[in-house]
This record gives structure tokens, C-alpha cells and sequence, in this order.
């Protein structure tokens, strides 16, 4: 017997017996809204939700019902590419924020979304902090800001409002502590004017669900990234998995066919100390680090440029990326943005 629209979300969570309908998730942020959710329903959902991903439709559904009640934006930006990874993959530095900042000087417009950290000690908004660089809080400024400096960092305004809805109503648990869920899928959770998405996966299961997602917006071309270590982004020792929806394909990327190979995970771990995080992520931006940590970078700002289509093939946004650190250009865009050209100097070389 299929489920009435009236039907509760978290009954079908907790059975898995027929998909989360756009009509169930509606009556759930209604009821959300509105304050008349049973006591515990939101900490249960929550729970269920994280415990075992749902279905590909559930998942689909759950987003659309999000985009059908939040604000609705009327074109993206061309050639702007938003970058944002699953986490959750074994502890490195910043690194798709580091390729942000490079992807931005050599011809990307880019749109950096993220969170503060769930699994890792940092997170890009922890960094972004420290580097005094502003987040954006609105799509007037976030436009200004691309327009300006080529990259703009958006704040928590472009993520739906039940989100932080439903995070006061588990109280006192937290979202690092059950949201695993939202983490995971949000990614594709973020509202931004992009033409083009770069989403590192960190765990392999996700990566069905993740093409259902991407096909869903036929207008935004995504480059969903996974790997055999796990970090939710392209690695320049290892074969990577490229999905492109915009043509259906997977594309193998093998670190032999680029010139790449170098090194191995542990020479994209974090800084040892916190006092050294800022330190360490410009160090890197300099070229001052293990090459394997130095040609991740370029990779994937190599990714967005090929995303946003400012560069055709691997090898000439390889290079444009290697020119661009190599010239101090992604160090200088951060003195510029942060306004704090004495305090933006990366750990002196040894």
C-alpha cells in the first residue's frame, strides 16, 4: 500500500519500506516550523537519517523539499564553480580551499562554500576565520565580492533555515554529534549562483546517491571526485574517479598521464600544532611543502578551472595553476581580500 502525503517521514525512515515523498518532507518542516513536532521526532529523524543513508529518491526528494520552501535565485553566475567536499575521509590540510584561492588567479570565478569542522580539527570556515578572510553574507555581497577579487566565501545564509531550525530543536545534542546525514549530502544542500560544481567523496556509497542528486539539476555542470584513500578530494599519488554530469561519464584520472605521482596520504596531513595551521596552509600556497601537497593543489584548481570551463584540457590548467603559485599570485589574492598583508606571510623556509 503506498504512503498517504500525510504519512511521517520518520515512519518511512525507520521502516526503509518506500521511499520519503517531497509531500512527507513538506508536513515535516511545516510541523518544524510551526513547533508541533512531537517530543523527540526531530532527535529521532536526525538520528535515523545519520545511522544509515536513505534511498537515492529519499535523499532527492529531501533536498527538493528545501529548495521548494527556501529562496529561489534566477541565473548563476558564468563560469563560477562552487567547491565543497563530504569530509569525513582521513585528516589533511584545507586543501580544496587552498585550491580556491589558486583556482580564483587563473581565471576561475569561484564560490567557496563549506562548514566549520565536524571530523577534522579545522574546517574551512575555522580557516577562513583565521585568515581574516569575510564570509559572505548575502548574494548581493557574494556577487560583489566574485566581481571583485574573482572568489567570494559564502556564508551560512546560502544553507536552507530548517537546517538551523532543526539544529535547536534536537537540543541539547548537537549536530556534530548526529548530523553526520547533513554533513554528507551538504554539498548539494548550499543555494548558490554557480554554473558548475567540484564535490570531493570521501566514501564510495555516496557516489549513487550523488548522481541522482546531480541529475536533478541538469543546469549546473558537477564533477563529483572520489578516490581509492578516501580524501574527499583529488589526490595527485593516486588514480581518481571523475564523475561529469554533463556528459553522464566517468573519467579515470591516472597520476601517470599528468606528469604527477609523488609522495603519498601522509604529506597531506594537517599542521601538527593549531598555532601553526595558518602558517602551514600559506606555506603550501607558496610552494614551501611535499610536492605530493603542492600538486594536490594544483589539481584541484585545475578541477574548477576545467568546471567552469575558463580551461580545456588537464595539462594547461596544470600548468596555469603551477605558474600562478610559483608568482605568489593565490598569497597575494589573500592579502588583498583579508586587508592584512603584514599578518598573511606564509612559516619561514628551513
Amino acid at each position: 500500500m503506498r504512503p498517504s502525503p500525510e504519512r511521517d517521514a520518520l515512519v518511512a525512515l525507520v521502516n526503509r519500506d518506500y521511499p520519503v515523498s517531497e509531500a512527507m518532507w513538506r508536513s515535516f518542516w511545516d510541523r518544524l516550523r510551526s513547533r508541533t513536532l512531537r517530543q523527540g521526532e526531530a532527535a529521532a529523524l536526525v538520528s535515523s537519517l545519520s545511522t544509515r543513508m536513505p534511498d537515492a529518491t529519499s535523499v532527492g526528494a529531501f533536498r527538493a523539499s528545501l529548495r521548494e520552501s527556501g529562496r529561489q535565485l534566477s541565473s548563476p553566475l558564468p563560469a563560477t564553480v562552487n567547491v565543497v567536499g563530504t569530509g569525513g575521509g582521513p585528516s589533511t590540510f584545507n586543501l580544496s580551499t587552498a585550491a580556491a584561492f589558486v583556482a580564483a588567479t587563473i581565471g576561475a570565478k569561484v564560490i567557496k562554500t563549506g562548514s566549520r569542522a565536524y571530523t577534522s580539527r579545522c574546517g574551512s570556515i575555522d580557516l577562513l576565520e583565521r585568515l581574516d578572510v569575510p564570509l559572505t553574507t548575502s548574494y548581493a555581497q557574494t556577487e560583489a565580492m566574485v566581481e571583485s577579487f574573482g572568489i567570494a566565501c559564502a556564508g551560512s545564509f546560502v544553507y536552507p533555515g530548517e537546517l538551523r531550525l532543526l539544529a535547536r530543536s534536537i537540543l541539547p545534542f548537537d549536530m556534530r554529534a548526529l548530523g553526520r546525514f547533513f554533513n554528507s549530502v551538504g554539498p548539494f544542500l548550499a543555494v548558490v549562483p554557480v554554473s558548475a560544481q567540484v564535490t570531493g567523496v570521501s566514501d564510495p556509497a555516496l557516489l549513487p546517491t550523488f548522481r541522482h542528486l546531480a541529475a536533478r539539476e541538469p543546469d549546473r555542470r558537477f564533477l563529483v571526485c572520489s578516490n581509492g584513500t578516501g580524501v574527499d578530494e583529488l589526490v595527485s599519488f593516486e588514480e581518481n574517479i571523475i564523475y561529469d554530469s554533463a556528459d553522464d561519464h566517468d573519467l579515470r584520472l591516472t597520476p601517470e598521464a599528468l606528469g604527477l605521482g609523488a609522495g603519498s596520504l601522509e604529506d597531506l596531513r594537517p599542521a601538527a600544532e593549531d598555532t601553526s595551521i595558518v602558517s602551514h596552509f600559506l606555506g603550501l600556497l607558496s610552494g614551501d611543502g611535499p610536492p605530493a601537497a603542492i600538486e594536490s593543489i594544483r589539481l584541484n584548481a585545475a578541477a574548477l578551472a576545467i568546471a567552469c570551463e575558463v580551461a580545456d584540457e588537464w595539462p594547461q590548467a596544470l600548468r596555469s595553476a603551477r605558474q600562478s603559485m610559483e608568482r605568489g599570485l593565490p598569497l597575494r589574492l589573500i592579502e588583498r581580500i583579508s586587508g592584512r598583508g603584514d599578518r598573511v606571510q606564509p612559516r619561514e623556509r628551513l
